[in-house]
């Protein structure tokens, strides 16, 4: 399986370079030649356990690792949740969701990046090379990726977060871990501005291969890969006549993408919704076919604070016929002019978008707990809006991306009562933490990067 970029000007890549590569030299995102068709293996796969299907799956896109050696690296990145099934599937009411919070951080950012971690591992060992990470994050992404690396002799992490804008068990979770390798920046910015950053860096071609920048982020395939698994489970659990429809509540478009590559290989996945806050640059794109940046508003959901979807442009690039020329037309458009179009709206085929507000995201917390006794974090909460919003017969799973224990302020207003704790986070309050501010520039993050990164 050869992997190529969405602007198509990097040469294709196998798997093991892709996890390293990260962010594609022209600035693409990448994409797997081709997707497998896995229709006629649904009679089969459908009796498999978690761990197995994922063994099975993503055996199908990576060539480059023996096929021993990539099952046991599975098997250990899920042996460290807490839950039998990983990902369990809980009624509530009409809906099912779908807890992807089992793992070490409890957060969906795990199922992923404990994966990716143990990749790394193995293959910066076989090549006898460092890496040095550089990341973003909204809030969880930072702490599954630490997690999935701390300690490894052949990396350094670093993750950039938005000073003040993340919640403070989500800000603990990184800057109280301890290993040497582990360096958390607080910028005095946006996620966009991290996020921006970042990109901006892994430009830098030079830079990049001084210091062998490896991105954690969605933008790496891997995390996309690993997270295609639990829609292709859900799909084969709950399907029957009808297709598995998915709420997903989402800001940078990755883990929505990985239900896009899942229905695209022929698991029984029907419409996707896709959720928002109030930062509705997708609802709105999906409404109208126009991406236009806007000022981050801050929210309860602050995973979600984002207005540049760093996935984004995988999906246009089949959206745009696979065409990589157009694809570049319409990012660059983007990226200078802060907007672009479609001709048309894309329409209301593969997805339903919409955006949910502060305070019906609160009032959803409110009503699951009273009606079901289930308690949701905020983002939970704005996928189960949304998902009432589109009501249709058939099985429908919201995917339930936090512990409400990440944000006890939010869920414990809401509820009336302080029930969102967890002893695993509670246990971070008073421990010695670590962190720099800098500025939002790139000349601060250089520069902590030159003194602090391996080189090659």
């Amino acid at each position: 399986m050869r992997y190529v970029s969405t602007r198509g000007q990097t040469p294709p890549m196998g798997f093991a370079d892709a996890v390293l590569t990260g962010l594609a030299p022209d600035g693409g995102l990448l994409l797997p030649e081709t997707i497998p068709d896995i229709r006629d293996r649904l009679p089969h796969w459908r009796t498999l356990g978690y761990v197995e299907l994922a063994q099975e799956l993503i055996a199908l896109f990576v060539d480059d690792i023996p096929r021993d050696v990539l099952d046991d690296l599975i098997a250990k990145s899920y042996a460290t949740f807490d839950h039998p099934d990983i990902v369990p599937l809980v009624p509530v009411g009409d809906l099912t969701v779908m807890e992807l919070f089992h793992g070490p951080t409890l957060a969906f950012k795990d199922v992923a990046l404990q994966l990716l971690g143990h990749l790394f591992e193995h293959v910066l060992g076989e090549r006898g090379e460092h890496l040095n990470i550089l990341g973003a994050t909204s809030g969880d992404t930072g702490s599954a990726a630490i997690a999935g690396v701390r300690g490894q002799r052949d990396i350094d992490i670093f993750i950039m977060y938005p000073k003040g804008r993340v919640s403070e068990l989500q800000e603990l979770q990184m800057t109280t871990v301890p290993d040497e390798n582990v360096h958390c920046l607080a910028v005095e910015g946006s996620f966009d501005d991290c996020q921006n950053l970042m990109k901006t860096l892994f430009g830098d071609l030079g830079f990049k291969a001084e210091y062998h920048l490896g991105a954690v982020n969605s933008v790496n395939w891997a995390r996309v890969l690993a997270q295609v698994v639990y829609y292709a489970y859900a799909s084969m659990k709950l399907g029957g006549v009808a297709p598995v429809r998915f709420c997903v509540p989402t800001g940078n478009f990755g883990n929505v993408f990985a239900g896009y590559v899942a229905k695209r290989m022929g698991f029984p996945v029907g419409q996707l919704m896709l959720a928002t806050n109030e930062n509705d640059i997708l609802s709105v794109f999906f409404e109208t076919g126009v991406y236009q940046r806007g000022e981050v508003r801050f929210t309860i959901t602050p995973a979600m604070d984002i207005q540049v979807a760093s996935n984004f442009e995988r999906y246009l690039y089949y959206l745009l016929g696979e065409d990589p020329v157009a694809l570049r037309a319409f990012m660059q458009a983007f990226a200078s002019e802060g907007r672009a179009a479609l001709p048309a709206s894309p329409g209301t085929g593969d997805f339903a978008a919409t955006a949910v507000n502060v305070a019906d995201t609160a009032a959803t917390i409110r009503a699951v707990f009273r009606t079901h006794g289930y308690v949701a974090d905020p983002h939970t909460a704005v996928g189960i809006a949304a998902a009432q919003r589109f009501p249709a017969p058939g099985p429908t799973v919201c995917l339930a991306t936090a512990h409400p224990a990440k944000f006890p302020e939010a869920v414990d207003e809401a509820v009336g009562a302080p029930l969102a704790r967890h002893e695993r986070l509670e246990r971070l309050r008073g421990l010695p933490a670590r962190t720099t501010v800098i500025p939002a520039t790139l000349d601060a993050v250089r520069a902590f990067l030159e003194t602090h990164a391996t080189r090659r």
